[in-house]
């Protein structure tokens, strides 16, 4: 049996090979980066009774602000560490 440090040491040597065969990243990425941004297209409009279009830019909205409440997030996590 491994310890847990042994397992994970042997999971990043297997992601690091893994990754050092891969020709095409954004191919091997692809699918879960349509899922993430296919998230926030049914989160504007779970119905999908919205003009393509329309659907489109709110969806952008939606991502900006995940982004920026995760950045917020972020800035008050590090104001944290440094006051104390």
């Amino acid at each position: 049996m491994r310890s847990p440090e042994q397992r994970s040491l042997a999971a990043r040597v297997a992601v690091h090979a893994s990754w050092a065969q891969t020709t095409d990243r954004t191919a091997r990425t692809a699918p879960g980066t349509k899922a993430f941004l296919d998230r926030f297209e049914r989160q504007v409009d779970p119905d999908g009774q919205l003009d393509p279009a329309e659907r489109a830019r709110r969806a952008a909205h939606a991502r900006k602000a995940y982004f920026l409440a995760l950045a917020l997030k972020s800035a008050k996590a590090r104001a944290k560490r440094k006051a104390s």
